[in-house]
């Protein structure tokens, strides 16, 4: 490998690493976050169980129980962002279009847990939508591939030289071989 090649490897991570600096913050901060979201009810709320797996409510009910939270500001299936149906545990989630998070067991209609839902904000700052929907194609994902050519310009100086040093040891050796 030739002096240039080596040092344009380091002037493209270098300035690679200054361009991304804050968006690539951005994304590891938020990421930590959501690798702990099942584990911190801050991020998002702890799911609760119901009494049956089986799921005997009608919408109309679940939509009552949902209005029954002031705080997530229910009226009409429109302030609904989506129903998490949860078969399993008995329960159906109901995410308000403002982030809260209503649990509703699927037996009984009653509100089992009603919590606000950081997940999501979190998410989108992670992916950048929350910045602006541009920020995600024009700065986010930029800084991915760049993340990218990182890690590869990062892996070739890391190697690079005990590759020569290889080299040299051979030379070395095939030196010493017609010397003898």
């Amino acid at each position: 490998m030739s002096w240039h090649t080596r040092r344009d490897t380091r002037k493209i991570h270098r300035w690679g690493a200054i361009i991304i600096a804050l968006p690539f913050l951005i994304v590891l901060v938020s990421g930590l976050f959501l690798q702990l979201k099942k584990d911190v009810s801050w991020i998002q709320p702890e799911s609760k169980e119901g009494i049956s797996t089986i799921p005997s409510i009608s919408f109309e009910e679940i939509l009552q129980a949902a209005r029954s939270i002031p705080q997530a500001e229910i009226v009409s299936w429109e302030d609904i962002n989506r129903l998490d149906v949860r078969p399993d545990k008995g329960m159906v989630k109901v995410r308000a279009n403002n982030h809260w998070e209503i649990q509703v067991d699927t037996q009984t209609g009653q509100v089992l847990q009603a919590e606000y839902r950081r997940s999501d904000i979190i998410e989108a700052i992670h992916d950048g939508s929350w910045f602006h929907e541009g920020a995600k194609l024009w700065i986010f994902l930029p800084t991915g591939i760049i993340v990218t050519i990182l890690w590869i310009t990062g892996i070739y100086m890391f190697f690079v030289p005990y590759i020569a040093k290889r080299k040299n040891r051979k030379r070395l050796d095939e030196l010493r071989k017609l010397n003898s």
